[in-house]
């Protein structure tokens, strides 16, 4: 009987501890799930937890995302109205991993406990919920928290219906403080950003696009460099994300910023005095003439002393900093007057308050710039003078001694070469002849073999199309060169305009 009861006893036990394992089992196996589905950035339930180690999925450590065959017509959709693969983006984790491309070197350095705080502002417009949040968590994930006082977003009029979902309710479970600020209505890109640097508290102001990710070890550097000189203003290596497979791809650290002759940023391979300067220490920031303008790190007194955006002080690219760039093909964005407008009245103000001489060169490149009012500049030349600022040339011959416009010169104008039409309706120069092989050009020179066919062009001076060539295959114009090839001449439908001429 005693027996009997000892085995009940043992019996009762051990179903107990049976039963507390299934829990725990069950209990264990719904958190992993729920830990995934918080990994994986979905937008229902709670905010996500920074995950730091690489996990399964589209586009991790910095890989390409495949889109199914059967998604791809609706892909190619959504691509036309965002300019960039939002199926893509939507597929992907919001704090996905990615690969650290810095230099060894970099991975190794050492700096101070007592460097500045941060606030970090981004300005949206009709901005992705999926590429802005991406921005945000790559940011928490990657900072040394002491070092990241805030992140302000700066809605600039935002149509709702692109978020789609409450932004506000989801950054304030963030760890992070993240300040939502709303602009009444479209003000550009820059009267927002300066909306949201008079309300930031940190020490540096640091300006990142709404599309970006930033890499592990990228804020440090920045923030040593403003450290060591208050009067540095500092770029991170803007990394390339593809539009269309969102692939992170490094850039290099032998290139430097500066512009062409119609003031458009271009990237340039590092002169050889610059890298004689770091004496081969790749590590070593890359002084620059000029920066893309959207990602950089400034003392927020001194960002004030030179009058906001008309920057002065040491341009730097620090090369051990690495911030990922979605580069569209075009904007989706439209702007108040128009972009041309906006863009031509901007450059004007450029050339007119900085180029002093210098501007001549801008104009006869940009003939529709002079044509736009470009506002009062006095406030603009009085802070000028304040500053007590160098003159353009001395810019040329000190810090762009190798830009495109030179410092002297006897004339400006145009060479022409010398063609001529002949009786075969062929524009020829020497034995080579103006050749067009498909639509839309290119318009190239090919040895002249008289046998008519893309070498034929037709010229009318009677016709209302006077002062026009017109290529007799196409029924196409020449026209100047396109935007992605800037010395090739193309063929466009003939249309009267005076690039046709």
């Amino acid at each position: 009987m005693r027996k009997f009861a000892y085995c009940k006893v043992v019996l009762a036990t051990s179903l107990t501890w049976v039963l507390l394992d299934m829990f725990l089992l069950l209990y264990f196996s719904e958190c992993n799930k729920c830990d995934e589905k918080k990994e994986r950035g979905l937008p229902a339930g709670d905010v996500l937890e920074p995950v730091q180690k690489p996990h399964e999925g589209p586009g991790e450590m910095g890989k390409p995302v495949v889109i199914p065959k059967e998604d791809q017509e609706k892909m190619k959709e959504m691509f036309k109205i965002n300019q960039f693969n939002l199926m893509a983006s939507e597929m992907m984790a919001l704090n996905r991993s990615l690969p650290d491309v810095r230099l060894e070197r970099c991975k190794t350095k050492v700096y101070p406990d007592n460097l500045p705080t941060t606030s970090v502002v981004i300005v949206f417009h009709n901005e992705a919920w999926s590429t802005l949040l991406r921005t945000v968590h790559s940011i928490i994930n990657r900072s040394p928290r002491h070092m990241l006082e805030e992140i302000v977003l700066v809605d600039d009029a935002s149509e709702r219906h692109f978020l789609k979902r409450p932004l506000e309710s989801y950054v304030k479970k963030l760890k992070v403080p993240v300040h939502v600020i709303q602009m009444e209505q479209r003000s550009g890109l820059i009267r927002a950003r300066l909306k949201g640097a008079a309300v930031s508290k940190g020490q540096v102001i640091t300006f990142l696009d709404a599309h970006c990710e930033c890499t592990v070890g990228w804020l440090e550097p920045l923030l040593a460099r403003i450290k060591h000189d208050r009067k540095t203003v500092v770029c991170p290596i803007i990394d390339v994300i593809s539009d269309d497979t969102f692939e992170y791809m490094a850039g290099s650290d032998m290139t430097y910023g500066g512009f062409n002759w119609k003031l458009n940023f271009r990237w340039y391979p590092a002169p050889q005095r610059e890298m004689d300067r770091r004496k081969g220490d790749r590590t070593l920031p890359v002084r620059t003439p000029t920066m893309a303008g959207g990602l950089f790190s400034i003392d927020r007194d001194y960002f004030q002393e030179i009058g906001t955006y008309d920057c002065r002080g040491t341009l730097e690219i620090v090369t051990c900093s690495h911030v990922g760039h979605v580069f569209r093909k075009a904007t989706p964005y439209t702007f108040p007057g128009g972009t041309g407008q906006i863009i031509n009245k901007n450059n004007r103000r450029l050339a007119e308050v900085w180029m002093d001489e210098f501007n001549n060169f801008f104009y006869m490149i940009s003939l529709g710039v002079t044509k736009v009012d470009y506002g009062d500049i006095s406030p603009r030349l009085g802070l000028r003078h304040k500053l007590q600022c160098r003159p353009f040339s001395w810019y040329l011959e000190n810090i762009y001694p190798d830009s495109q416009i030179p410092r002297h010169y006897f004339s400006l104008g145009e060479i022409r070469n010398v063609f001529s039409y002949t009786a075969n309706k062929e524009i020829r120069t020497d034995d080579l002849c103006l050749d067009v092989s498909k639509l839309n050009g290119p318009v190239t020179m090919l040895k002249c073999h008289h046998l008519k066919g893309n070498l034929l062009w037709e010229y009318d001076p009677v016709r209302s199309l006077k002062l026009t060539l017109q290529h007799v295959n196409s029924n196409q114009c020449p026209d100047k060169a396109t935007d992605e090839d800037s010395q090739v001449p193309s063929i466009r439908d003939c249309s009267r305009a005076r690039s046709q001429q």
